[in-house]
């Protein structure tokens, strides 16, 4: 296997809401949901740069498409890194997804390692690190 992920894809309860706390709260680029001619084909997708995807799908299609029964996802199990290149836009990014009703887990401190990170939930309980560290940043857009 070659170390490559194209696509994160969230189960989450509300596609429509999911996808307004992602596009409009957010301002994550995205052309809305698709695929609603196909049964437990919904789904929406996000450029995330770099060639990955963020893909939005019903939880319960997840469940049907896996085989697997439904259970709530767990904030403590995953985590999405978003590293971004100074500390301000850390906290840019933390009040755009406050606004956009996440729940803040922890507000941005300065971290062990130099940096400086918070963390936030999505409506469906996703864990997000908005992360500068001084070692590891982004590309340059």
């Amino acid at each position: 296997m070659k170390a490559r992920i194209s696509v994160l894809t969230l189960g989450v309860s509300n596609l429509e809401k999911s996808v307004s706390f992602y596009r409009d709260g957010l301002g994550l680029p995205t052309e809305g949901i698709i695929g609603q001619e196909f049964e437990h084909g919904t789904v929406a997708f996000f450029d995330l740069g770099g060639g990955l995807k963020l893909a939005l799908w019903s939880q319960s299609d997840v469940a049907h498409d896996t085989g697997l029964p439904l259970q709530p996802p767990s904030s403590t199990s995953f985590t999405i890194g978003h590293n971004v290149s100074t500390m301000e836009e850390v906290e840019a990014v933390m009040a755009a997804a406050e606004r956009a009703g996440a729940e803040i887990v922890k507000r941005p401190v300065p971290t062990f390692y130099g940096g400086y990170a918070g963390y936030f939930r999505d409506p469906d309980g996703h864990l997000w690190d908005v992360v500068w560290n001084p070692h590891l940043l982004p590309p340059a857009d």
